[in-house]
C-alpha cells in the first residue's frame, strides 16, 4: 500500500480559500507581493545578526541587545510568510506537490527555524562583543539554511 500526499494537497486546491484565491484577478498577487515583503524583512532580520556574529558591522552593540532589537522583526514577519504562504500554497497546492523546489523548502524551512530559535539563540545569548569560531560557524549556517529556504521558495514561482 503506498502512502501519498497527493489527495490532502488536491483537497486544500478545491477549498474554499483555493478556489477563491485562485478565481480573484487580485488576491493571488497582493498576498505575494505582502509574502514577498515579509521575506525582506526577515531577511533583514537575520542578516543583521548573522553579519554582527561574523564580525561585520555594528560592532559597539553587544550581540545579545542586536538579538533582542531584531527578533520582533524575525518573529512578526516569519508569521507574515506562513500566513501568506499558507494560502499561497492553498491556491496551486497540486503544483506545489510536483515541485521540486516546494519540497526542498519544506524541508529546509522547519530545520531553519528550529536552528534559528535553539541552536542561534543559545549561542546569541552567551555571546557578548567577541566573535569566535563558534558564532561565525552558528552564521554561517543560519545564512545558508534561510538563503536556500527563500531561494527554493522563490523558484515554485518559475517551476512548472
Amino acid at each position: 500500500m503506498e502512502f501519498t500526499l497527493l489527495p490532502w494537497f488536491e483537497w486544500c486546491e478545491a477549498s474554499w480559500i483555493g478556489n477563491t484565491i485562485r478565481q480573484s484577478l487580485w488576491l493571488f498577487p497582493v498576498i505575494e507581493a505582502t509574502h514577498l515583503l515579509a521575506l525582506c524583512i526577515l531577511g533583514g532580520a537575520v542578516l543583521i545578526l548573522d553579519l554582527r556574529l561574523l564580525g561585520f558591522g555594528l560592532r559597539s552593540l553587544p550581540i545579545p541587545q542586536l538579538a533582542r532589537d531584531a527578533r520582533p522583526w524575525l518573529v512578526g514577519s516569519l508569521i507574515v510568510m506562513l500566513l501568506t504562504g499558507g494560502a499561497l500554497f492553498s491556491s496551486e497546492a497540486v503544483k506545489c506537490y510536483y515541485s521540486t523546489s516546494f519540497w526542498v523548502k519544506m524541508t529546509t524551512l522547519p530545520v531553519a527555524m528550529l536552528f534559528t530559535f535553539t541552536i542561534r539563540d543559545r549561542i546569541v545569548t552567551g555571546a557578548d562583543r567577541d566573535v569566535t569560531t563558534t558564532t561565525r560557524l552558528v552564521a554561517l549556517t543560519s545564512v545558508t539554511l534561510w538563503f536556500v529556504v527563500s531561494a527554493a521558495g522563490r523558484w515554485i514561482g518559475f517551476s512548472g
